[in-house]
């Protein structure tokens, strides 16, 4: 084990499970998922604090945490008062947040950077992400979209592709997960 990744998720007594692709968007849509996205990072890095020094933590980012603004402060707070070193965490974004905000958000991915922390790429291949757009992109890793893992056992054409981004990924210098 290398790393973990903190996933959300909500029980009710009343519903059952919850999916996140059911109360994800309405945390989104209320400015909920502040709060919540500050909770699971101040957790993540408190717990991943006592783990062994060569496991990382994975934290989701939303899109909301970045229009909002604050989200360098609030990745450095929970850092600080958790005492994980900042390269023991890795923030994790879709492609479809990179290709669809401005300028902005490609900076504050600099800037948690520059903290030290590292950027993955969450769900790619699905955001329709141009070659030029890949370059520009501040991330240290692709995360394949899982539909097409799970395809390229009984899909030539899936394993090509995952080919080609895992070569294209190590071409560069980037980390892949599949």
């Amino acid at each position: 084990i290398t790393g973990v990744e903190a996933l959300l998720r909500w029980y009710s007594p009343e519903h059952g499970d919850i999916p996140p692709n059911d109360f994800i968007p309405l945390a989104e849509e209320s400015g909920l998922i502040l709060e919540i996205g500050e909770w699971v990072l101040r957790s993540a890095c408190i717990e991943a604090a006592s783990w062994p020094e060569d496991i990382t933590v994975a934290v989701n980012l939303s899109s909301v945490q970045f229009d909002r603004g604050g989200l360098l402060e609030t990745v450095a707070l929970a850092l600080g008062r958790s005492g994980l070193p900042p390269q023991r965490l890795e923030l994790e974004i879709t492609e479809s947040l990179v290709l669809t905000r401005s300028d902005n958000t490609i900076a504050t991915l600099r800037q948690l950077r520059s903290l030290g922390v590292r950027i993955a790429m969450d769900d790619f291949g699905t955001g329709y992400s141009s070659l030029a757009q890949l370059k520009r992109m501040p991330v240290d890793e692709l995360k394949i979209d899982k539909s097409f893992v799970l395809g390229m056992v009984d899909d030539a054409d899936d394993a090509k592709l995952v080919r080609l981004v895992v070569d294209l990924a190590h071409n560069l210098g980037l980390t892949v997960v599949a």
